[in-house]
């Protein structure tokens, strides 16, 4: 696994100014869940963007309460613009005309919502929305499609999971943000890892291997075999979130 120094920080500020100027905006927002790749994209544009970025807390009827501190946490710490925005009225509304819902289903629409909210927000204030999907969560279609997915611009999204550590203690982000367990906070006591079955630490090093192998399963003999069968059956099934709508072109009847 590649290690991140302050050249790849610089790197990534470079980017983020390019392409925010290339696309004609001079502000951004991002959705921040007080987790710990929302933390980083909202510090890596608030500092390369000299405090243009503006940050949503968007909480749902079933998100944490420390989740709403740590992102306050980290927002005051740094002097970066946000605004609370719940959508709790949306989320009861929906358990309440949808019956049937699991949680899965409640978790991805809260996340569709928030995406809904951050282009709104977007679309007022002139602002570009940046994405917070790192390559673990992408190559394993770990999130959801038209929702946490959704973005103009992602500058975390060729970095695995466990490289985003790297870059959160490079920009010092507090501690209990970096310490606490992954999760995307879609439900009470989801963490990500436990939905996975298999640490980061496990989950990288096979993906960084799988990428390299073209997803030529049969090189991969230092791997479990439950664990070869398992991550790659989820990168085969959700392949299509990373795929643009298709588009019919024959117009030749």
């Amino acid at each position: 696994m590649q290690k991140l120094t302050q050249k790849t920080l610089d790197s990534i500020f470079t980017f983020l100014q390019n392409e925010v100027k290339n696309r004609g905006f001079k502000q951004v927002v991002i959705g921040l869940s007080g987790g710990i790749d929302s933390a980083v994209v909202t510090l890596l544009c608030h500092k390369a963007l000299c405090g243009n970025t503006k940050a949503l807390l968007m909480p749902s009827t079933s998100s944490s309460k420390e989740s709403i501190e740590d992102s306050i946490l980290l927002c005051e710490s740094f002097k970066i613009d946000y605004a609370i925005l719940p959508i709790k009225d949306f989320d009861s509304i929906f358990c309440n005309l949808y019956k049937d819902h699991t949680q899965l289903s409640r978790g991805n629409f809260c996340s569709r919502m928030r995406m809904a909210t951050l282009y709104h927000i977007a679309q007022m204030e002139q602002r570009l929305v940046i994405g917070t999907s790192n390559k673990t969560e992408i190559m394993l279609g770990y999130g959801t499609i038209f929702g946490d997915l959704a973005c103009a611009i992602n500058p975390i999204g060729n970095l695995y999971k466990t490289q985003i550590y790297m870059l959160a203690k490079l920009l010092e982000i507090p501690r209990q943000i970096i310490d606490k367990a992954p999760s995307a906070d879609l439900y009470a006591g989801q963490t990500d890892e436990n939905e996975l079955g298999y640490s980061y630490d496990e989950i990288d090093p096979f993906l960084e291997s799988y990428e390299k192998a073209k997803g030529d399963i049969t090189k991969l003999t230092q791997y479990n075999k439950d664990m070869i069968t398992s991550l790659h059956k989820r990168i085969q099934n959700n392949a299509f979130k990373q795929n643009m709508p298709m588009i019919f072109m024959d117009l030749r009847y």
